[in-house]
């Protein structure tokens, strides 16, 4: 696994051995990052909240194309991992980890914080509905929030929300959402 583009552009990314992680596949990455790219513009002064970090692959993307990542990571062995990583980057405050509940840590930032919020939870601990407020709030009114789940569930979008783009990959099904408010609803393309 590596870093697709952008100042890290080839950069490997360990994946340490543990339940429940499971790292977002090359070609979704690539895909999700298309859209970004399409839908935000650039990188640049944007803000993303990786709620579920594991690999840190998608938190560490965004950064590495010239946003700032939160990477929130409950498993203490796995946020050394990630902190590691973002040492030998030299990321500084482009690439923070913090430690703990995602929850809990994603309350403590103020409304409408991050331009873009990726869920990417263990699929078997059931916490897509609650990610989902959590995000809905710390979310800016033209933010996108990447959403992954299993492709046998179809997860229930919250209601203000519509999903511009979705596809889905083996046991994977990934959606971009964004409020209906925001000029980007637009641009949501029919299934």
């Amino acid at each position: 696994m590596r870093i697709f583009a952008g100042k890290w552009k080839r950069t490997p990314l360990p994946v340490i051995d543990l339940d429940g992680l499971r790292p977002t596949g090359n070609r979704i990455r690539e895909t999700v990052f298309d859209w970004l790219t399409f839908l935000l513009g650039g990188y640049s002064g944007k803000r993303a909240l990786d709620m579920f970090a594991g690999s840190g692959a998608l938190g560490l993307e965004f950064a590495s194309r010239g946003g700032t990542s939160v990477l929130i990571e409950r498993d203490p062995q796995n946020a050394r991992n990630l902190s590691d990583v973002c040492a030998k980057l030299k990321a500084g405050d482009d690439a923070v980890v913090r430690r703990g509940d995602s929850l809990t840590l994603t309350r403590s930032y103020p409304e409408r914080s991050f331009d873009v919020v990726f869920i990417d939870p263990p699929f078997a601990a059931g916490l897509h509905q609650s990610a989902l407020s959590a995000a809905a709030r710390v979310l800016t009114d033209d933010g996108l929030i990447y959403l992954e789940s299993p492709s046998e569930h179809e997860m229930p979008v919250p209601e203000d929300f519509a999903v511009l783009r979705s596809g889905s990959s083996g046991a994977v099904r990934y959606q971009l959402l964004a409020r209906k408010a925001s000029p980007l609803a637009d641009l949501a393309k029919e299934d």
